[in-house]
């Protein structure tokens, strides 16, 4: 319960772009204890105007398809725990590190260290089974 308290900040901002994603069209759906949202008039333009196709605030995260959700499932749930262990802290945190990478002539994404443990996350399974092949 102190989690969801300690993230209760950043998922409000999640659910007030979730609310406003819904009344445009969008759909919503309850998975690992997260709220996903994806579809809808703001899905079409996610890609075009901010070149990203799924966004976690807190205990919400929005999409631009169920496909999408499914495929970024396990990189958007390390953003959900970032947020858990950052609490009201976490989008100035990300932000700030994104531009602390900026200032040090790096990739504001690509090497924000938020960014660099969900792709590790993402790629864990796949060593995996990487490695479940090699021992066959």
């Amino acid at each position: 319960m102190l989690v969801f308290l300690w993230t209760l900040p950043t998922t409000l901002i999640g659910l007030a772009a979730a609310l406003l994603w819904i009344a445009l069209g969008a759909k919503a759906r309850i998975r690992h204890g997260v709220v996903e949202v994806h579809g809808g008039w703001l899905a079409k333009r996610m890609l075009h105007a901010g070149g990203f196709a799924a966004l976690a605030l807190g205990h919400v995260i929005i999409g631009c398809s169920p496909g999408v959700l499914d495929q970024l499932r396990t990189h958007e749930h390390v953003h959900v725990k970032q947020a858990e262990r950052w609490g009201i802290l976490f989008i100035p945190a990300y932000l700030l590190a994104g531009l602390w990478q900026l200032l040090c002539g790096r990739h504001a994404y690509y090497d924000n260290p938020f960014e660099r443990e969900a792709f590790a996350a993402e790629a864990q399974p796949v060593k995996a089974c990487e490695a479940h092949q090699q021992r066959q």
